[in-house]
């Protein structure tokens, strides 16, 4: 099997820029995406895209050297397109379109995975934002199988073959199923002989175990990493070393402790004070699938709302489990 291309998925509210610092500094990551920038009937002002892609007064990457595509979701293809030229002339990487949220506000408002219920459209958007965005930049479609069913997931990949993204992102679920495990990779082998656009796998990819399941499944050898990357921060690089017959580096407790304080230390650069708690919660929720110390953590902050107390209380639990670490 060739070496496996990894992609940071985009999370709402979970995976800002601060995370996207993080992860790419310590997996192999080709790329990363922002959240998703919602464009309705306007070409919105300059600091709207340098807020959700602070990346962009920095060449459009991470500090790691990571290139960051700038993420919009919408219905209206002129609309999009003029937004997406404006990302492109800020210095964004990519543009990548989404069509695969399953969040209902998103859904009732005509963008996200509701689109999926219309193929024509999802092809004149990505091949509107195609024909704006100067050639040399990628412009990258993120899907589902479908909304209800995967019943129009072959028209689908027909209509992004016609449109010419650089590359097809497939969470492999309908919108119906949301997150509930299986992801249904073997729909995305069905559909790989039908174009030769780049196709991305996505979805329970928790391990390294899995990512190769998900490549030999699907057929594809690109892979796309969320939830997993935040339960196992260490989940791209350990991904590599087993492909490349490494030993795997695991990180110790103490060293993810180390960074939910920089996390929490780089939120409090860029946001509002009182905000800064709940995000390093919702990433205790997702560390504690894995480890037992996050768990415990989590009990001891989650009711803390004060950040100045949320921050020494991260710097107690450091010294301790960094103290322990010595001692074992």
């Amino acid at each position: 099997m060739s070496p496996l291309t990894l992609m940071l998925a985009p999370m709402e509210g979970v995976i800002d820029h601060t995370m996207r610092t993080l992860l790419t500094r310590l997996g192999p990551y080709q790329r990363c995406v922002t959240e998703f920038l919602r464009v309705t009937d306007t070409l919105l002002p300059e600091r709207v895209f340098f807020r959700i892609c602070p990346e962009l007064e920095h060449g459009g990457a991470t500090p790691s050297g990571t290139p960051v595509y700038l993420q919009l979701l919408g219905s209206n293809p002129k609309i999009l397109a003029s937004n997406a030229k404006r990302a492109v002339e800020l210095g964004a990487k990519g543009i990548d379109l989404n069509f695969g949220c399953p969040a209902k506000t998103v859904n009732k408002s005509k963008g996200g995975a509701s689109l999926l219920q219309t193929p024509e459209l999802v092809g004149d958007i990505v091949a509107c934002v195609r024909d704006q965005v100067a050639p040399n930049i990628p412009v990258t479609a993120k899907i589902r199988l479908g909304f209800s069913d995967d019943t129009l997931f072959e028209t689908l990949i027909q209509q992004l073959d016609s449109a010419g993204p650089d590359e097809i992102t497939v969470h492999a679920r309908t919108k119906v199923q949301g997150y509930k495990p299986p992801a249904h990779w073997h729909r995305i082998k069905d559909v790989r002989a039908m174009t030769n656009i780049p196709i991305v796998a996505n979805g329970e990819v928790w391990s390294s175990e899995d990512a190769m399941q998900c490549a030999n499944v699907s057929g594809c050898d690109r892979l796309m990493l969320a939830r997993g990357a935040l339960m196992r921060p260490e989940l791209g690089r350990l991904i590599r070393q087993q492909q490349t017959n490494q030993e795997q580096q695991v990180l110790a407790w103490h060293e993810i402790a180390t960074l939910l304080l920089e996390f929490f230390e780089a939120q409090g650069q860029y946001y509002d004070a009182k905000y800064t708690p709940s995000p390093v919660k919702q990433w205790l929720v997702y560390l504690k699938h894995y480890h037992g110390q996050a768990a415990l953590l989590f009990e001891q902050v989650k009711r803390i709302k004060d950040p100045t107390e949320f921050g020494c209380a991260l710097e107690s639990h450091l010294r301790s489990t960094q103290a322990q670490h010595v001692l074992y």
